[in-house]
């Protein structure tokens, strides 16, 4: 009973939250809103440790996360759908709404503010897009040893994502004299992703992806994870090296078949 009332409280709150939000708030809906006060997205990762047979580890792996990079894709494809039907709308005829949208994208994707914002939107529809499910899950599963690293069971870090303010996340014991860096740590899986999403989208450090991503996109020719490794060159100091074992890593776990190739 006390758990209900509970519920319908919380409810009560984000509706009424909703209901009064201040024009400079961010733009949710009140399920949204829900969601993350009920705090749905985290779920604890799941001990892929417990499988001893190597392919059951693989594939338990791949069920977990799959879901997850597809439903933070689906959310940068709905950003990317709104920024398009405003692709062509001055700004005296924005919203605004549509303005505070359009702010965030460039902020959260870290475009120039300083262009105009025809440029800020042509450089949005270069960044806001998905990346392939096939690059995402071999990606993952190298980063955090199939779900098993510290960073993965201590901080929900799949994707080996730095951060560099004290605190912010995990201390790696072999972190060399002088440097500052800690692995981030990250409230659940689902936010994991998302920053992961958001990495690919804006460091300058992918750049040549995003330009390849769009080519293939103009040409109307498909967006895999073996095309867009090629340009994973500085996501690894490893280089070359990390790009080739990607690739195989999803031939042998035949991924591509996850990018509709």
């Amino acid at each position: 009973m006390k758990t209900r009332l509970w519920i319908f409280s919380a409810v009560a709150l984000v509706t009424a939250g909703w209901l009064f939000l201040a024009p400079g708030s961010d733009d949710v809906s009140p399920l949204q809103a829900l969601k993350r006060t009920l705090q749905m997205d985290n779920a604890p990762l799941p001990d892929f440790s417990q499988h001893t047979d190597v392919r059951a580890k693989k594939q338990a792996f791949f069920d977990y996360l799959q879901p997850i990079v597809a439903a933070n894709n689906q959310r940068v494809l709905d950003d990317r759908a709104r920024l398009r039907t405003l692709a062509d709308t001055s700004d005296e005829a924005l919203s605004g709404s549509d303005r505070r949208f359009l702010q965030q994208l460039v902020n959260r994707y870290e475009v120039d503010a300083a262009a105009s914002s025809e440029a800020q939107r042509a450089e949005l529809l270069v960044r806001l897009d998905t990346v392939p499910m096939s690059l995402a899950l071999s990606q993952a599963a190298m980063e955090s040893a199939w779900g098993t690293s510290r960073f993965a069971r201590e901080g929900n870090n799949l994707f080996g994502q730095w951060c560099y303010k004290a605190g912010c996340g995990i201390v790696p014991k072999r972190r060399g004299e002088g440097q500052v860096h800690e692995v981030a740590s990250f409230e659940s899986v689902d936010a994991a992703v998302a920053s992961y999403l958001r990495n690919i989208n804006s460091h300058r450090a992918y750049a040549e992806l995003r330009a390849a991503r769009a080519a293939l996109r103009a040409a109307n020719q498909p967006v895999t994870g073996n095309a867009l490794a090629n340009h994973l060159l500085r996501y690894s100091e490893r280089g070359m090296d990390y790009v080739k074992e990607i690739q195989s890593m999803i031939r042998i776990n035949k991924l591509a078949a996850l990018d509709g190739v």
